[in-house]
């Protein structure tokens, strides 16, 4: 049986991780959730009031991203989560080893004008420079591709599905 692809989506908030897995998980025939619906309440009440999340606070949720992943292993997954250090990859990781990564990272003039233009979403504008600081981009030992953010849509989804499959093909192989 051919292994069904288990995927994160990651970057900073605005980067288009929601509208990239939403797209990558049609195109893959995999079930779609947004990282962000994962959080406990006092996380989020945390984030929409301009305050950064700490570790401690980010430990659980994304063990929780990495075990929500691991359901899903017979019928495959993209979520979309931000990911941001190589040690919240890890924990991830250690809950289901088979995941791969796609990272959308760009221009932050880019990404703050998407912010901007998003009315519904939690997380301030403020809060975009600490995300920035904090990114660590893949490395060439983590399973997974990066995406320029200045690309269309679509393009982007083409991109992480050819990554992704051309993973599924070779284990071995990092997309870049």
């Amino acid at each position: 049986m051919t292994e069904r692809p288990l995927v994160v989506v990651m970057g900073v908030s605005g980067s288009g991780k929601s509208t990239v897995g939403r797209g990558l998980a049609a195109a893959l025939g995999v079930h779609f959730i947004d990282g962000d619906d994962l959080h406990p309440s006092a996380n989020v009440t945390k984030m929409a009031s301009g305050a950064p999340l700490t570790d401690a606070d980010r430990w659980p949720w994304l063990a929780d991203v990495g075990r929500t992943l691991r359901d899903y292993h017979e019928t495959g997954l993209v979520i979309a989560c931000s990911a941001l250090r190589r040690i919240y990859r890890q924990v991830i990781l250690w809950e289901e080893p088979r995941t791969r990564f796609v990272h959308l990272h760009g221009d932050p003039g880019i990404i703050t004008s998407r912010m901007s233009a998003r009315s519904e979403h939690f997380m301030p504008m403020t809060l975009l420079a600490d995300q920035l600081s904090t990114l660590e981009d893949l490395t060439p030992h983590e399973r997974g591709t990066v995406l320029d953010v200045r690309l269309p849509v679509d393009v982007l989804v083409s991109l992480a599905h050819r990554a992704v499959r051309a993973a599924a093909d070779d284990s071995t192989t990092i997309a870049e």
